[in-house]
C-alpha cells in the first residue's frame, strides 16, 4: 500500500524538491557576496591558536563547574539535582553546537589537529555523527535552505509545533541519531546519507559508530561499577538530549521564517545581536549572515567583518526578543500560509538581492556522493 503523502515530503532529499533545485540552477550555483577588500579579507580569514585555545579552556572550566555543583546536589538527594542537571546538560551541549561548528570549517584554530580533535569531541556531545554531519552541513552550506537539498532545514513548512516542542530535547531528531549509530555500525549507511556523504566515507563511518557504541558500553560499565546513574547524566545521550534546548534557542533565528529557494544570504540568514556572555557560548554564530557568506572567517573575527559589509545587510536584529517576535509570528502565519515567509529589506545602497542563478559556482556531482564538498563550502573534509 503506496505510503500517504507527507506535508514536508519535498523537503526529502530523494523524491523530495531537489531534482527541481538542480534542474532551475540552485544547486551549487553563486550566492550573492558583499564586496569586501582583498586585503582586509585577508586579514579577517587568518586564524589563530591562542584565542580557540583559551575559550575552549574556559568552556570545559564552567563545564566542570557546572558538573561538580549537579553531582554534588545529587549526592545531597536534592531537587535542585534536577535544574543543576538541566543547566549542565545546557553548558555541555549548547557551546559544543558552535564548537562542532566553527571546527567543522576548520576555522576554530590555525593547528588542523585541534580542530579535528575539538570537532570529533563536540560532534559526540551533540549525537552528531561527525563524518556524517561533516558532510551535511557541507551541503547546508553550497544550497543553504533549498528545498529538497539542504538536509538541515530545521524549521520545514507548514511547521509542525509538535516538532519544535520535541526539539527543545532534541527527542525527534535524537533517537533518529542512535537508530542511525546502530544502523552504520553495522556497516549500512541510509540512501539519504548516500546523497551527501561520498562512499569514500562509508568505512569511517561505520568506524565511528562502532567508536561511540564502545564508548557508551564504557557509560554503562562506569554506571554499573558506580551503582549510580551519574556518569549517564555526565557524558554521552543524556545530557546530549538534555542540553538541546539551549542550542535550538541560539539556533532557531539562523534561518526560521525566512525564505527558501533563494541564493542570497541577506535574506536567508539572520544576524542578531548578543550580549557577551552568549556571544562566547555561541561563538558569535550570532554574525550568521556574515558567517555563511563568508565560512572562511574565523568565529572572533566576524564582528569585524559584520562591520565591513552591515551597510549591504539588513538591519540587524537588536536582540533575541526581537527576533523570536518575528519567528513566532511567521511560524504560527506558515501553519496557516506555508508560502508565507519574512522578507528583509534591503538598505537602499545595497546590491541588488539575487533569487534566481547567474552562472554555476561548480558543477553537480555526476553521482550522489562522488565528489568532494565544493570550494566554497567553506568546510575543510577530507
Amino acid at each position: 500500500m503506496p505510503r500517504s503523502p507527507h506535508p514536508h515530503d519535498a523537503y526529502r532529499l530523494i523524491g523530495g524538491a531537489g531534482d527541481d533545485a538542480v534542474a532551475h540552477g540552485l544547486a551549487h550555483a553563486a550566492w550573492y557576496q558583499c564586496p569586501v577588500p582583498r586585503p582586509l579579507m585577508k586579514d579577517l580569514m587568518k586564524r589563530q591558536d591562542a584565542r580557540a585555545i583559551r575559550d575552549t579552556v574556559l568552556w570545559f572550566a564552567v563545564i566542570g563547574v557546572a558538573g561538580a555543583l549537579a553531582g554534588w546536589a545529587w549526592t545531597l538527594q536534592s531537587w535542585w539535582a534536577l535544574p543543576a542537571f538541566v543547566l549542565y546538560a545546557g553548558l555541555y551541549a549548547g557551546p559544543a553546537d558552535s564548537r562542532w561548528h566553527e571546527c567543522g570549517h576548520g576555522t576554530a584554530f590555525k593547528t588542523r589537529w585541534m580542530n579535528d580533535t575539538l570537532y570529533q569531541l563536540a560532534a559526540f556531545m551533540l549525537l552528531r555523527q561527525p563524518t556524517v554531519w561533516r558532510w551535511s552541513h557541507a551541503r547546508h552550506h553550497t544550497d543553504t535552505l533549498v528545498t529538497g537539498r539542504d538536509p538541515e532545514i530545521a524549521v520545514p513548512r507548514p511547521p509542525s509545533l509538535l516538532y519544535l516542542g520535541l526539539a527543545l530535547f532534541n527527542l525527534r531528531g535524537g533517537l533518529r541519531e542512535l537508530r542511525a549509530v546502530l544502523r552504520h555500525a553495522r556497516g549500512t549507511v541510509g540512501a539519504e546519507e548516500a546523497t551527501f556523504v561520498p562512499a569514500t566515507e562509508h568505512r569511517k563511518v561505520v568506524r565511528e559508530a562502532r567508536a561511540w557504541l564502545a564508548v557508551y558500553a564504557a557509560i554503562a560499565v562506569a554506571c554499573v561499577a558506580t551503582r549510580s546513574i551519574l556518569p549517564a547524566l555526565l557524558v554521552g545521550p543524556v545530557p546530549a538530549l538534555a542540553g538541546a534546548w539551549l542550542y535550538l534557542f541560539f539556533g532557531l533565528p539562523q534561518h526560521a521564517g525566512l525564505p527558501e529557494n533563494v541564493l542570497d544570504h541577506r535574506l536567508n540568514c539572520r544576524t542578531v545581536y548578543m550580549n557577551p556572555v552568549f556571544r562566547f557560548l555561541y561563538w558569535n554564530m550570532n554574525y550568521h549572515v556574515e558567517h555563511h557568506m563568508f565560512p572562511m572567517v574565523p568565529y572572533h573575527a566576524l564582528p569585524r567583518l559584520h562591520e565591513a559589509i552591515r551597510a549591504d545587510c539588513p538591519t540587524p536584529y537588536p536582540g533575541m526578543l526581537h527576533a523570536y517576535r518575528e519567528i513566532v509570528a511567521a511560524v504560527l502565519r506558515q501553519r496557516r500560509d506555508p508560502a508565507y515567509c519574512v522578507r528583509r529589506e534591503l538598505p537602499a545602497q545595497a546590491g541588488p538581492a539575487r533569487f534566481a542563478p547567474v552562472a554555476a559556482a561548480s558543477p553537480a556531482p555526476s553521482q550522489p556522493g562522488d565528489s568532494n564538498a565544493p570550494m566554497d563550502s567553506g568546510l575543510l573534509v577530507r
